[in-house]
Parts: C-alpha cells; structure tokens; sequence
C-alpha cells in the first residue's frame, strides 16, 4: 500500500460483547494464510470488557521472525489489509482492514517478532486493566477526554492518552514481572 495513512475520526461505542468472537474470526484467517505466525491477542480496549472503545479490533499477531512475517506481506493483503510497515514503531508490522463500501476500519494489526519487548507490553497493559475494573473505568474516562479533545482526530487522540497509558504500562509491567518472580 502506497501513500499515507490519515487518522480517523474517534468514536467511541460500549462495550460490544461481540468483538472477542470477532477478534478469534479475524485471528483464524491470519493464522490460516500465514504460517509464520506462532499466536494472535487480541488487545486494545475492544480486549478489555465493559468499556468503551472504538469498534476497531486490535489484534497482535506474534512470528517467529520478521523477515517471515514481511514475506507473507502479500498473503496478508490478499485477506485484504493494508500493509503500512512499521509506520513509526520499529519492529512492528501494522496493517488495517477496511470495510470496502464504507470504508469504515475493522481491524487494526500490530505485528511483533516472538521475544519483542512490545509483547510483553501490550499484554500487560490489557491484562492490568482486565484484573483491575477500576482502572479500566479510569481509563475510559481518559479515552472520553481525550475523544472530547480530539474528535476528528485518531492520531491527536492517541497522543493525548500516551501519558496515562505510559504511567499504567509500568505499574503492569512492575505487578507482571512481580507475579513472574514470586
């Protein structure tokens, strides 16, 4: 895919119970067209249940390697994604799937080799907010905030929450890495 990738309005919408069984529809098509991947979590808020979140399903599909996982860029597209490489993240294969008539994104993809650093982080991230229901209410009132802030923009919207998010990634880390030594 060729040209920039420009934000999108923020919506934000309850909780649908639905997106895991969307998420595990999305994570067996990748699976089944790319060999190199080894697992696919779903993260993002649609990931964190009783919050509000875009109706955009976040998925993290983990490869052995990413030499792989850019070889099969083409099996990737053909299910319909657009592939936009690391898109300011190094080590990271970020891809998104639109709806053809609506254009309305579904699907975001952050791909990581197995052993990166961002793994850990984003699985502690959404499994501190899962075990925590006042910290995932916490974040919701940081997510409505910054959608009042920035409607009209995905990518304002994202950067306004990074403090916060930051700030909890490292209470999740430190409780993760705690639980691990224990």
């Amino acid at each position: 895919m060729t040209g920039p990738l420009t934000p999108i309005p923020v919506e934000l919408v309850p909780y649908d119970p639905r997106w895991p069984a969307l998420a595990e529809a999305a994570a067996r098509r990748l699976h089944a067209a790319v060999p190199a991947i080894v697992t696919v979590h779903h993260i993002g808020s649609t990931a964190i249940p009783g919050i509000m979140a875009k109706p955009i399903i976040d998925l993290m599909p983990v490869v052995r390697d990413m030499a792989e996982l850019d070889r099969a860029q083409h099996a990737v597209e053909a299910l319909g994604y657009g592939w936009w490489g690391e898109l300011g993240l190094p080590g990271r294969r970020y891809c998104t799937l639109s709806d053809p008539r609506s254009g309305r994104r579904l699907v975001q993809l952050h791909g990581y080799a197995q052993g990166s650093p961002e793994v850990e982080r984003h699985l502690a991230f959404r499994d501190h907010l899962r075990e925590r229901p006042d910290m995932a209410h916490a974040y919701e009132q940081e997510k409505l905030r910054c959608a009042r802030l920035h409607p009209e923009d995905s990518y304002t919207y994202s950067t306004c929450k990074h403090d916060w998010i930051k700030a909890v990634e490292a209470q999740a880390l430190a409780a993760r890495r705690s639980r691990d030594h224990s």
